[in-house]
């Protein structure tokens, strides 16, 4: 088969089989693992040489590294250091060492049981951040700390790359004679790359940038990577370490942006060709010889892993339910797994039988890691039904003059406010997890349901004067106006819609006072990119008060007619109508100041 046809079948695997999976939900890399198998000796026999289509791909995990090291700025490296070093280190040592120690028992030697230990701890870092940010949770407590171990992770990788060549059966006797001149050149080159990294590749970089030539600044990029790469070979050292260096010696330069922009498409697409590479190398033929050994060693990893991480997320500090996601997020195998078996396999160091096992049962959990998730996510749904609640909290607040229920970004900056001119407020959050991180900061805030009457009365609702209305999930927002108009009708509601859907279902419950939360910080932005292209600021502001009352005023007229889809589409076209005419006739008055005068009179009225 020509290289031309090889090429056209992996890009055809891959623009069919990653869509599909990311459809239903599996995730890119799942994709990527079937239509390998289905193309490799296992499936249609497509492709026999999977050892040379592997050997190539393996240049996506050296970019791979080379992206870590661009991200691991020294400054973000010291901020994350406790979470990275103290509970990624202790997730790696703690699994690393149980399965070691099973490993042992189970009758391996000690080299190979530290290097399944080792390989088998590691988590996929592409599969759970892209999992972590579909579902919205980067930002949650147990998802800054999945990022904080899937990065030392990544970090404890790269020794390891560095080590296995030389911990092979031959390597002993090449040392003998020449163990001193190769730790030399080692040295050597490595202090050649850091000189190199800090006093060559950035005066290169900028005067390539200076000729605006932007094919050859990407061609350098590739350049310093592979180069890197090469030189680590040439002294016995990994390829992988070569572009993790250079990565890191590159992320405070002013190019490391672009540069990531011009690696990463490369690096998407050798990763897409090394995880096919990887699913066409997995033995399923174990999986169907020996089903009962595969799936138990699968769910005794991934039982083990979660209980750790676990274990680990309550003794960190942890609210059991984000302790429980951390678990459930990081108890599958990882891509580089497969790298460290196959190196070690290739090296003498581990049985190629034993390699291809495990192999099978890092896909393998990777694929029910999703699964996995949904299940343990419907389970836990279920028991907070049938099973006890928590207690809500006693308030103790006496008389505050403001309550604000939902205690997530928008109303933390409102109490903050509220705070500086110390107004008195009763926070409510019915997220048990978000009221116990967010108390670790010294917040006074009480765990409930603002839309139980209950906890309104005992709140002191009938006493206070302002309700802040900063839930963020939509239905919880509106049933909660809805009890607060019916129950406490003097009590004035200032609320937070997340969209102009829900700004309409907040003005059907009554609610007279609400901002979209996105629509002044969009206004502002709007005012500054006008004032940058060289409208004078007075002109910028006009024109955004104007946009302003004018799409006020049309939010007041759609909600007449929301829910009659047709009058709606209408009223929005008739709104965009007039907006053009009022800035057309502002453009024909005699200046701009008297438009924004007429406008406000027209606000006004």
């Amino acid at each position: 088969m020509s290289l031309l046809s090889v090429a056209a079948v992996f890009l055809g695997a891959a623009v069919i089989a990653v869509p599909l999976f990311k459809r239903i939900g599996l995730g890119a890399v799942l994709g990527y693992l079937v239509a390998g198998a289905l193309l490799g000796p296992w499936g249609f026999k497509i492709f026999t040489d999977v050892e040379n289509i592997l050997h190539f791909s393996e240049l996506g995990v050296v970019l791979l590294l080379f992206l870590i090291g661009l991200e691991l700025q020294p400054s973000r490296l010291w901020v994350l250091r406790r979470a990275v070093f103290g509970l990624g280190g202790a997730q790696v040592a703690v699994t690393g060492g149980l399965i070691a120690l099973l490993g042992v028992a189970l009758g391996l030697r000690a080299d190979t049981a530290a290097i399944v230990g080792v390989g088998l701890s590691l988590s996929s870092t592409a599969f759970v951040l892209q999992i972590l940010a579909e579902k919205g949770q980067m930002q949650s407590q147990h998802g800054r700390s999945a990022f904080a171990i899937l990065l030392f992770q990544d970090l404890a990788v790269i020794p390891l790359l560095a080590v296995l060549p030389l911990l092979g059966p031959g390597s002993g006797e090449a040392a003998e004679g020449s163990a001193l001149l190769s730790s030399l050149k080692a040295v050597a080159v490595v202090l050649g790359v850091i000189a190199g990294g800090r006093y060559l590749v950035r005066p290169v970089f900028r005067a390539i940038a200076a000729a605006h030539a932007h094919e050859i600044f990407t061609a350098a990029a590739l350049l310093v990577v592979l180069g890197t790469a090469l030189l680590m070979v040439f002294v016995g050292l990994s390829m992988s370490l070569g572009a993790f260096m250079a990565g890191v010696l590159l992320a405070d330069s002013e190019y490391r942006h672009e540069l990531e922009a011009d690696i990463e498409p490369f690096k998407g697409l050798l990763m897409g060709l090394f995880f096919i590479a990887v699913g066409m190398s997995a033995n399923i033929g174990l999986l169907v010889e020996r089903p009962a050994l595969v799936l138990g060693l699968v769910v005794g990893m991934m039982a083990l892993k979660a209980a750790v991480l676990f274990g680990l997320g309550k003794a960190s500090g942890h609210a059991p339910g984000s302790a429980r996601d951390l678990a459930l997020a990081l108890p599958q195998g990882g891509e580089f797994a497969f790298v460290l078996f196959g190196l070690a396999a290739g090296q003498g160091l581990m049985d190629r039988l034993l390699s291809d096992l495990l192999v099978v049962v890092v896909t393998l959990s990777m694929a029910l890691t999703p699964l996995v998730i949904a299940l343990g996510d419907a389970i836990l749904k279920r028991l907070r039904k049938s099973g006890p609640e928590r207690e809500f909290d006693a308030i103790e607040d006496d008389d505050p003059k403001v309550i604000i229920a939902g205690f997530g970004r928008f109303g933390q900056i409102v109490s903050r406010v509220l705070r500086t001119r110390k107004i008195p407020f009763t926070a409510l959050e019915a997220s048990a997890t978000q009221v116990d991180f967010v108390r670790k900061f010294g917040n006074k805030i009480y765990y409930g349901d603002a839309s139980r009457l209950d906890l309104l009365r005992a709140a002191r609702a009938d006493k206070a004067a302002v309700f802040v209305l900063a839930i963020d999930d939509v239905e919880a927002s509106v049933k909660t106006a809805e009890v607060v108009k019916r129950h406490f009708p003097g009590l004035e509601i200032y609320a937070r819609a997340r969209n102009r859907q829900h700004a309409y279902q907040l003005m059907d419950v009554g609610v007279k006072v609400l901002e979209r939360e996105t629509f002044l910080s969009s206004l502002e932005v709007a005012a500054r990119v006008l004032e940058g292209l060289g409208m004078r600021e007075v002109d910028a502001r006009a024109t955004i008060d104007k946009f302003r009352a004018h799409d006020e005023r049309a939010l007041v007229r759609g909600h007449a007619v929301h829910n009659d889809e047709a009058k709606l589409v209408e009223a929005v076209k008739q709104t965009a109508r007039e907006l053009e005419s009022l800035f057309e006739a502002d453009e024909s008055a005699p200046s701009s100041a008297g438009g924004a005068g007429e406008e406000a009179k027209a606000a006004a009225v």
